[in-house]
């Protein structure tokens, strides 16, 4: 274990066989970075790849001097910061007092903190670890940069990572060198204005997928809803009314029955608050006032509701495939052929059954293609790939029509159940009844929008047409003041 802990995050084997990492010319331009870890050493890989002269500061040289480029050249620190103007700081925020003794060689340079802290100590200290560093060297001028950068990124190349670099400092000549720095390496600088937004950039890699909590909490909570259900139907009603064990039906049947469900509503939940944006908008006369707070952050949510609702749609069709796999699957066939012979049935054959299963499969088959299709639109390698109207018609125009697809291919399913006594179970209706109650009120809402009276109307709101849109002048009640207020 000791010898595989030793091992470099970075190979030479990489390092020597890239053309781009070859040794640059004297006059390239020279930049410093103390210390000698992971990140250091993914930094020191992709700054000699872009054209930079690397001089890494390490306390023992000898021992980290193979881990490096052979590009870049491994010092003692009070070396590594005697001639660059640009030094990288990538040590963590403990050991920022080490560096103390380096105050007047470091004095006049630009110190680039590259660390993060983690949960606790963001927490625990109120200052961030940039504004921290800059209390300890006030004769520098300290930037905040490429925290959010992985070491896989730096090493691998922008386009296998973000390729935004959040940046703040006090001074702008000093966040301009930075950019230009991050600009040369492959990255997009992003100004995030003075030093004290470093604790907001420090906190972005602390972040876990923000915008996926709610969707993802509401996936789950319509999962229970809908699986809970289910039990309650498929499993619970035969045991407690007709003495059947049906509990094998958890892991495989009631999950597949409960996956649509959900992917079904979700997919419906894309669309309703474009719905109920138009409407208010229809109501108000005007495009110009905010929508409530729960109907913005709704419109914001769509993409990874929309993702979510792939998600459970893909799960479907995967655990479709698996049901004739079960054992329980191969006895019903055993079963029915006994029952079929003891009937003296030679021909089984319900061609209203038959045909009903051929469009419910197609359907399907179409409505998974196209969200599919609008999964991968949303990708920003793809989405960026295309024009507004290009985009605005995979997820608009063919999203409802993924949800039409959906409607049909769901109501193919249900068929004439919906009217059978015998499916009404604890007098609880059929799980397809429910989930059609949102997606036809979308799709009705979307039909009345179509009508020309309404959508003339609402065409000329959102083109800036306002329903109260003359402007009225009020004159001013005194006559002297009347007089000095010009009528132009």
């Amino acid at each position: 274990m000791p010898e595989e802990m030793d091992k470099p995050l970075i190979s030479l084997h990489l390092v020597d066989s890239d053309s781009s990492l070859a040794k640059v010319p004297d006059e390239a331009p020279k930049v410093g970075i103390l210390g000698s870890g992971d990140f250091a050493r993914s930094l020191a890989t992709r700054l000699v790849g872009s054209g930079f002269k690397v001089v890494v500061g390490s306390r023992n040289p000898k021992r980290t001097a193979g881990l490096f480029p052979s590009a870049a050249q491994v010092t003692f620190q009070e070396e590594a910061v005697s001639s660059p103007e640009v030094i990288f700081v990538a040590v963590f925020r403990e050991h920022y007092s080490s560096l103390c003794s380096l105050s007047d060689q470091l004095a006049g340079k630009i110190l680039v903190d590259v660390s993060n802290p983690t949960e606790q100590e963001h927490l625990q200290h109120r200052e961030s670890n940039a504004e921290y560093l800059a209390s300890l060297f006030p004769t520098c001028t300290v930037v905040k940069a490429f925290n959010v950068i992985s070491a896989w990124t730096l090493q691998a190349g922008p386009r296998d990572g973000n390729r935004q670099v959040p940046i703040c400092s006090d001074q702008p000549e000093a966040k301009r060198a930075v950019s230009e720095m991050a600009l040369a390496m492959g990255f997009m600088p992003v100004d995030m204005g003075s030093l004290a937004s470093a604790r907001e950039v420090e906190a972005m890699p602390l972040r876990l997928l923000p915008a996926w909590k709610v969707p993802t909490l509401l996936a789950l909570g319509l999962f229970v809803c809908f699986y809970a259900y289910n039990f309650i139907r498929d499993v619970l009603q035969p045991y407690v009314q007709e003495s059947q064990n049906k509990f094998f039906k958890l892991p495989v049947s009631v999950v597949n029955t409960t996956l649509p469900c959900v992917a079904y509503v979700l997919l419906s939940l894309v669309y309703l608050p474009g719905v109920l944006a138009a409407a208010l908008q229809l109501r108000r006369g005007t495009k110009y006032q905010r929508f409530p707070d729960w109907l913005d952050h709704w419109l914001q949510h769509r993409k990874q509701i929309g993702l979510l609702s792939f998600f459970c749609a893909a799960l479907h069709a995967l655990y479709s495939f698996c049901l004739p796999l079960r054992r329980a699957h191969r006895y019903d066939l055993v079963n029915l052929a006994v029952k079929q012979v003891l009937a003296n049935k030679s021909h089984l054959w319900v061609e209203e059954e038959v045909w009903r299963m051929e469009i419910y499969l197609s359907l399907g088959v179409l409505a998974l293609g196209t969200l599919s299709l609008l999964a991968v639109t949303s990708l920003p390698s793809i989405a960026n790939s295309l024009n507004w109207r290009e985009f605005s018609f995979v997820q608009s125009s063919l999203g409802f029509v993924a949800l039409v697809l959906s409607t049909l291919h769901t109501l193919t399913y249900g068929w004439t159940r919906a009217f059978e006594e015998s499916r009404y179970k604890f007098y609880l209706p059929p799980t397809f009844t429910l989930t059609l109650l949102v997606p036809c009120a979308v799709i009705l809402a979307k039909a009345l929008f179509l009508l020309p009276c309404i959508s003339r109307r609402l065409a000329r709101i959102r083109r800036g047409w306002e329903r109260d849109g003359t402007i009225k002048f009020t004159l001013p009640t005194d006559h002297a003041l009347a007089e000095k207020t010009s009528h132009v």
